[in-house]
C-alpha cells in the first residue's frame, strides 16, 4: 500500500522564493531523515509565503501508514518554527 500526506504550509516572514527554499530544505531533509518518508515540494512553488510539501510512505500495513503520517503531521505543527500548517490530508492507496 501507498500512503501520501500532503500538508500546505503558510511561511508568513518570507520575502523572496530562495528564502522560502532556505526554510524548507532543513524541514524536508528532517523529515526524510528522522521518519524515512519521501518528500518534496509539490505545489506553489512560484509563491514566497505558501508550500505544498507531500510526504509518501509504502507498507503493507494501511493503519501502519496512518499512524506513521500521523506522526509526521503533528511534528511538522509543533516543531517547525518557520511556518504554520493550514491544512493536511492523508490518502491511502
Amino acid at each position: 500500500m501507498l500512503a501520501i500526506l500532503t500538508i500546505h504550509l503558510h511561511l508568513p516572514t518570507c520575502a523572496s522564493l530562495k528564502e522560502k527554499r532556505g526554510r524548507l530544505k532543513p524541514l524536508i531533509s528532517r523529515l526524510h531523515r528522522e521518519f524515512n518518508v519521501s518528500v518534496a515540494e509539490m505545489d506553489l512553488q512560484d509563491k514566497w509565503q505558501e508550500a505544498v510539501i507531500a510526504c509518501a510512505m509504502v507498507n503493507s500495513d494501511a493503519v501502519t501508514l496512518q499512524q506513521s503520517l500521523q506522526s509526521v503531521a503533528k511534528w511538522v505543527a509543533a516543531n517547525w518554527p518557520d511556518g504554520q500548517v493550514i491544512d493536511e490530508k492523508i490518502e491511502v492507496f
